[in-house]
């Protein structure tokens, strides 16, 4: 017996923010409607079988003009990873200097994915 389920999504994908009519039978994407560019059906696949997120957090800095710097994760990671990788970067803590793209985890939460730094952090002794 085949499984049909709806759903409905606002799309991320571009600016216009498109109100996406999705039909998944088995598992799989078989119709997207209400999108005006290809961006809408790519988003409406990949969030209906795989959704995935960046993560954004920050960091403790030893001895930095600033305590604290901002991360993200390189690419985006699977949604059910999120806590896992939230859960690794709270007690990291990373001297300065930091360059912006400096990686602060490698591979977080095993998902093959790098924390890196978004900005410039000088040492101050």
């Amino acid at each position: 017996m085949m499984m049909k389920e709806k759903r409905e999504l606002t799309c991320i994908g571009c600016p216009m923010g498109c109100n996406l009519f999705v039909t998944i039978e088995d598992g799989k994407v078989i119709e997207v409607k209400g999108n005006t560019c290809i961006k809408g059906k790519t988003y409406a696949q990949k969030e209906c079988t795989n959704p995935t997120r960046i993560v954004t957090s920050s960091v403790k800095v030893k001895n930095g003009e600033l305590n604290m710097v901002s991360v993200k994760t390189q690419q985006d990671i699977p949604k059910d990873k999120i806590m896992d990788c939230i859960k690794e970067l709270k007690d990291v803590e990373v001297e300065a200097p930091i360059q912006e793209g400096d990686i602060i985890i490698k591979n977080v939460a095993g998902t093959g994915i790098d924390i890196i730094a978004t900005k410039n952090i000088s040492r101050v002794v």
